[in-house]
């Protein structure tokens, strides 16, 4: 891992204390709908023993939904960040989810491992040629036939959410902060044969669900 990745590791790790303060500050009561709208778009309904892969996992509450959803399936959550996976561990007092931390761009799983693979708004936050290897990661891990969804923030209009966003923006450098805020999906059209686009009922997030 490089040296800007192992400081931002620290960062995450600091962050990690304050990360569910930010995401429903954010969300706020619309936080349980988008993650529905995630797990719902996984068209898991008729599948048993679905193998789940949850990238930059956080604090888990994403992988818990489809833990939640999906009882005979094996979620399994990744994240850089032993922080996170700290806290996600901590959330999970049923023992329903198995953790391991690792590097988005480098993931420690075979070809065709997954049937569903997601990453909940994190993806945006990876630079360069590091969130195009996390995608072809993504890619390479996901089974033929199965899904890739990528959830991210849409602008916020809470002016003080809006100010937190900002600073997260001004984080990423110029070039990355515009490809998001101008929502540029090139860099995704440039892994995955199929991309559909899709918005969460409140208008807070956006999906991309991808296909090899």
């Amino acid at each position: 891992m490089t040296e800007i990745r192992t400081g931002r590791r620290k960062y995450y790790d600091v962050f990690s204390h304050f990360y569910d303060f930010f995401i429903n500050a954010h969300a706020g009561r619309h936080r349980d709908e988008t993650r529905a709208f995630l797990v719902d778009s996984a068209g898991l309904e008729d599948s048993s023993c679905a193998r789940i892969l949850d990238i930059c996992c956080g604090t888990g509450s994403v992988i818990l939904a489809f833990a939640d959803r999906c009882p005979d399936a094996l979620p399994v959550g990744y994240d850089f960040s032993a922080g996170m996976l700290k806290k996600a561990r901590r959330k999970d007092t049923g023992g329903r989810i198995h953790l391991a931390l690792g590097d988005a761009a480098r993931l420690s799983f075979g070809d065709d491992s997954f049937d569903i693979v997601c990453c909940s708004h994190a993806l945006y936050e990876l630079k360069g040629e590091v969130r195009t290897r996390a995608l072809q990661e993504m890619k390479r891990v996901v089974k033929p036939g199965g899904r890739v969804l990528l959830m991210e923030h849409e602008v916020p209009e809470h002016p003080f959410v809006k100010r937190l966003f900002d600073l997260r923006m001004t984080m990423m450098g110029a070039a990355d902060a515009k490809e998001f805020i101008d929502q540029d999906i090139s860099v995704y059209r440039a892994v995955f044969a199929d991309i559909r686009v899709s918005h969460t009922p409140s208008g807070k997030s956006r999906l991309l669900t991808c296909r090899k």
